[in-house]
């Protein structure tokens, strides 16, 4: 199949997830989905059949014991130390720790796609475990009869405590950010597909792989339609690819919509330049 098919195909199918609600919103094939494009002819089927096999792994460990601290203990078992999933701390900005297949073929990712691995195993064993996006870092919960319980799937599923959380914003800020109650309320479902998808569009951009970055802005607009701030992006990625009417509309709408946006100056700029590119191509 053409590589342009497999393209409109990839396209079609998550344009078909992002248009679910969230109550029926397959957090697992649609993060899978997300490496259609990367990876044409990719089988979200049987990444979801490995997925199952987790879970009913996790299930046979499990046994009779449905305590909180058992079923903690044999998530950890069966992910961490039977399937060996770790976080990749050496090359942590490695596309691939974004794509859902890499991470279940390889064994290793990053905070929110070993986060999102834990949470589907977690749903298919009826294990109520919710996604927190930390600032920098992801991390899951499960709300306890008396506490919730904090865990970080990105260090071998590691208990934590506030104080921990506060560590790991100290690491990654320096000392700037202070922890927030509000830090620790749960994710929805496309909250935490778009993060994957913010997480992936830097990595390209920061790549200077432009094409791909702005293949994952259309995915984050299919989720969030009418996101002012992607649709500028894309029309800066636009200019990057040479599709510049393209992006001289696109940047004409966000400073047309945006209210009192701080970058107009430099928006303006290149809508300057764009309509003299093409005003001399027309």
């Amino acid at each position: 199949m053409p590589l342009i098919a497999e393209t409109l195909r990839a396209r079609m199918v998550f344009h078909e997830i992002s248009a679910l609600e969230e109550s029926v919103f397959p957090l697992d094939r649609a993060a899978l989905a997300i490496g259609l494009e990367e990876y044409p002819g990719l089988d979200l089927d049987e990444y979801l059949r490995r997925l199952n096999h987790l879970a009913a792994r996790t299930e046979a460990l499990i046994g009779q014991d449905r305590s909180t601290n058992n079923i903690l203990d044999c998530l950890n078992e069966a992910l961490f130390v039977q399937e060996g999933l770790k976080g990749n701390s050496d090359d942590y900005y490695d596309p691939r720790n974004s794509y859902l297949n890499e991470v279940l073929d390889r064994k290793q990712g990053i905070p929110i796609s070993l986060s999102v691995i834990y949470l589907e195993v977690a749903r298919r064993i009826g294990f109520a475990v919710q996604g927190v996006g930390l600032p920098g870092h992801f991390i899951v919960k499960h709300a306890a009869a008396e506490q919730e319980i904090l865990i970080d799937p990105f260090n071998q599923g590691k208990r934590l405590t506030p104080a921990d959380c506060q560590e790991i914003l100290d690491r990654i800020y320096g000392g700037r950010l202070a922890m927030q109650p509000a830090y620790l309320q749960g994710m929805g479902k496309r909250a935490i597909v778009s993060r994957m998808l913010f997480n992936l569009k830097g990595i390209y951009y920061q790549r200077e792989e432009y094409p791909k970055a702005l293949a994952v802005v259309e995915r984050i607009l299919m989720l969030n339609p009418g996101m002012l701030t992607e649709i500028r992006d894309r029309g800066l990625l636009l200019m990057q690819t040479s599709l510049f009417s393209k992006a001289l509309a696109d940047l004409e709408y966000y400073l047309a919509h945006a209210p009192a946006p701080e970058d107009a100056p430099q928006v303006r700029r290149h809508i300057q330049t764009l309509r003299s590119i093409v005003g001399a191509t027309n």
